[in-house]
This record gives structure tokens, C-alpha cells and sequence, in this order.
């Protein structure tokens, strides 16, 4: 009976602790999913790409103010799987004068069963080349059909030790994508190029992200890409 109440006791005073122990603080939302309202009579640009693009977004943003409606879905696009499953809710119900998209580093990362990133001999990867080019193939179609100016920005470097990815092997995957985009008369942004450039001076060691100056030149070069094509 003495061991039961104290078990209670304890039981009590485990729930009142938890209780009082304040609910960690939601991580704040990445201003760049923010979704702003259109500016009257100024054209619309969507970015569609994964946390690359999300982090070139606001600078793309704040360049074309005044000149464009900048917009991204507020989320990480990911690998081209993804976006063929996404792209009605991502276009909406609006025109879109111009749409600037990428996918490539999620399609080449290594996962295992749980999803986790791992070197090649312990995973697979999230999307072989054939399948890599039928999804890009198929995002191209639904792109076309919104009547937007298509720009396609090449995958950015994959250095070395980057997690669960290879080294360069980017370089392949861009070889279908360019070739997609060419046989489909979409205009090239060749971010890839840009980057290999000025990689050990803008792109974080062993990391596929890039440092602060490394997005704003790409999005110094978004932006040129995006300007030249917009309407008048």
C-alpha cells in the first residue's frame, strides 16, 4: 500500500512538473514562404526550386520591387517526384508572366529506408537519371501550359563530402536537364556555370548551400534572367 502511494505521489508530481515546464517556442517561418500581395498591374514571377532557390528568394524579391510580383510556394520544392505532384497547387488559379524553376539536388541524394542521408553504398538514390528526365519532362508540359516565360536554372555544384550526395555528380544530371530544355525551347539560366566560377569563394565547404554573398550573386543573375523576359 506505502509503495503504491508513493508511486502515485511521484506519478503526481512527474505531471505537475511537465505542466509547468513551458512548450518549446515554434521555429519562426522562413520569411521567404511569406506570401505577398500582388502589386497592381505589375507582372507576376513565380520561383519554383528547393532551399537554393529559397535562399536567393527574398534578394530576387527586393531587386524586381517595384517591377514584379516575386512569389515562391512556402515550402522546399524538393526532388522532380514532388513537384509533378505539386504543380497545380504551386501555379494556383492566377497567370504567371515568367516562372523560374529548378530541380536536381534532391533527385541525386542518397537516402536509406528511414530517409536519412547516407553515402551511396548505404542508400539509393531519390531518383535515377531516366526518372529524373521523365518527371522534368512532364513539370516542362505543365509549365507550357501556363503561357509564363519558362526559365530553367542548371543544379548548383555538389562539392566534396557534401552529405548523402557525390561529388559533381550534378554534372550529369544537369547534361539531361539542358537537354529537356533545349528540345523544349526553355531558356537556360546556367546557375551551375556562375557558381563552379566562384565556388570556393561563394559556396559553403562540403555543404551544397552557399554562404551570403554566394546568394546574392545568384540572385544577381535571377535576376538579369527574369528581367530580360519580363513583359513591358
Amino acid at each position: 500500500m506505502k509503495a503504491a502511494l508513493c508511486l502515485l505521489v511521484a506519478a503526481l508530481l512527474t505531471s505537475f512538473a511537465e505542466a509547468q515546464t513551458p512548450a518549446p517556442a515554434a521555429a519562426a517561418p522562413n520569411p521567404a514562404y511569406a506570401q505577398v500581395p500582388d502589386v497592381a498591374g505589375l507582372p507576376r514571377v513565380l520561383i519554383l526550386g528547393d532551399s537554393i532557390s529559397i535562399g536567393y528568394t527574398l534578394l530576387v524579391r527586393k531587386e524586381l520591387e517595384g517591377r514584379a510580383n516575386v512569389h515562391r510556394p512556402a515550402e522546399n520544392c524538393a526532388e522532380t517526384a514532388n513537384g509533378v505532384k505539386n504543380l497545380d497547387k504551386w501555379l494556383g488559379a492566377g497567370k504567371w508572366d515568367v516562372i523560374h524553376f529548378n530541380f536536381g539536388l534532391h533527385d541525386m541524394k542518397y537516402l536509406d529506408e528511414k530517409g536519412t542521408y547516407v553515402t551511396p553504398d548505404k542508400g539509393k538514390q531519390v531518383a535515377l537519371l531516366p526518372e529524373y528526365e521523365k518527371n522534368l519532362r512532364a513539370i516542362v508540359a505543365r509549365l507550357k501550359q501556363t503561357g509564363a516565360k519558362l526559365i530553367f536554372a542548371t543544379t548548383t555544384p555538389v562539392p566534396s563530402q557534401a552529405q548523402g550526395r557525390v561529388e559533381n555528380d550534378e554534372v550529369r544530371y544537369n547534361e539531361v536537364a539542358v537537354r529537356v530544355m533545349k528540345e523544349a525551347g526553355v531558356a537556360i539560366d546556367d546557375l551551375h556555370a556562375l557558381a563552379k566560377r566562384r565556388q570556393a569563394e561563394i559556396q559553403q565547404p562540403h555543404n551544397v548551400h552557399f554562404t551570403d554573398p554566394g546568394y546574392a550573386a545568384l540572385a544577381d543573375a535571377v535576376v538579369a534572367q527574369v528581367q530580360a523576359v519580363l513583359p513591358r
